[in-house]
């Protein structure tokens, strides 16, 4: 232990020498970082320049894929400088920068699914008042907030772990975090330690519980309803679940690592799981909203292909044939394959032009000795007969035909 009032660095331990198989490391990491980056700039893209899909549900998906290039910015360069270097260092201010980026990441991304959960409730639950509830104003405000707590939150837990003395200056992990630096510390730390756990509560429990009882409503209504209702419901809440339970686990495991002694584990195990959360979650979000949501799936095919993303009437009709389900399995199909819902929809419009057509009035032909009462001017209890062309004249009142 050295007695010291400011660290300039820290080391970080949790690195070990690989020897050779540091550059494919490096070209692997770097590999993932750059399909994170073209992923989620893609469905940034496709949002914002298409305006069939400036919606509440596209917005805040929006706002969720500028959070992946955020948290995974605020790791992945840091993480390829360190994997070639040799001496596993990091200056003290750099440190706590990366510590804000991270844990605003962490916050944020919670923040935004709890959102995304009330957006979906809504939707489901209260279809009618939707429009009326979820307006323009209130979703900036809500997309506001997933961005200005988690800034203000995090810059208080650093005003407080910045002015610590320290007595080391090794941390053991691969990249920097605040409870790490809060151990190293020689003075009292009840503050730190309140204020961690009440930023915990804030940034993690609280939105898990508005997402529990969100989806408890939701599943409500879908299994009370039709069967058509619960599979619209069940493909349109499927992505979000799966990012929130995979986001949730690494998160877990992040907290319990910092939080208790895991050294039975083995080094390259932990590593792994203390960064995945921030490795794969980057990644597994675009490919699962982009792969399971029809609208932003046909419109990044369209954007691939070169073809008009200005919301014209092409896109419309775009947004029209996909059936209003936005997150319906093969909502659809790809080549001279036509939608099975929409072929269904044509055959329904034809059988009810069908039932038109029996329902309406029809003029049955009347008997020969009628028409010929008709022809000599007397009255028809059939009433005036369909026209039919001009009227003709029997041929033996024409006489006979020159030749």
């Amino acid at each position: 232990m050295m007695n010291s009032t400011y660290v300039s660095y820290f080391i970080l331990s949790a690195y070990f020498d690989t020897g050779v198989f540091k550059y494919l490391i490096f070209m692997i990491v770097m590999l993932l970082y750059l399909l994170i980056v073209g992923s989620n700039l893609l469905l940034i893209v496709v949002i914002c320049m298409n305006r069939s899909l400036h919606e509440p549900m596209y917005l805040f998906l929006c706002s969720l894929f500028v959070n992946e290039l955020f948290g995974s910015t605020g790791l992945f360069p840091f993480l390829l400088v360190q994997i070639l270097s040799d001496i596993h260092t990091v200056s003290a201010p750099l440190c706590f920068l990366q510590i804000f980026c991270v844990y605003s990441y962490v916050c944020g991304e919670f923040l935004n699914l709890a959102i995304m959960s009330y957006d979906r409730y809504l939707a489901i639950c209260c279809p009618l008042q939707y429009n009326t509830r979820m307006t323009f104003k209130k979703v900036a405000m809500l997309i506001a907030v997933t961005w200005l707590f988690p800034c203000f939150a995090i810059l208080v837990l650093l005003s407080l772990s910045a002015p610590l003395q320290l007595c080391g200056d090794i941390i053991d992990k691969v990249y920097c975090g605040n409870y790490s630096i809060v151990k190293l510390a020689c003075s009292d730390t009840r503050v730190n330690n309140i204020y961690g756990l009440i930023y915990t509560v804030i940034s993690i429990i609280v939105p898990l519980i508005l997402i529990f009882f969100s989806y408890v409503r939701i599943f409500r209504v879908c299994f009370s309803g039709c069967k058509q209702t619960r599979q619209k419901a069940v493909s349109t809440c499927t992505p979000h679940l799966a990012s929130l339970l995979n986001f949730s686990f690494g998160s877990c495991f992040q907290i319990l690592q910092s939080r208790f002694d895991i050294s039975n584990v083995p080094n390259m195990l932990g590593i792994v799981l203390s960064l995945y959360f921030l490795t794969c979650q980057p990644l597994f979000t675009p490919v699962l909203y982009g792969l399971k949501i029809s609208k932003i799936r046909i419109t990044c095919k369209r954007l691939l292909c070169g073809k008009n993303l200005t919301g014209g009437p092409d896109s419309d009709s775009l947004s029209r044939g996909s059936g209003e389900q936005d997150a319906g399995p093969a909502a659809a199909g790809t080549g001279g394959r036509c939608d099975s819902k929409a072929a269904a929809g044509q055959e329904l419009e034809v059988a009810a032009t069908r039932r038109r057509q029996e329902q309406e009035p029809k003029f049955t032909a009347a008997p020969r000795h009628q028409l010929d009462t008709e022809s000599a001017g007397m009255p028809s209890e059939y009433g005036e007969p369909e026209s039919a062309g001009p009227p003709t004249v029997p041929l033996h009142l024409l006489g006979p035909v020159s030749g």
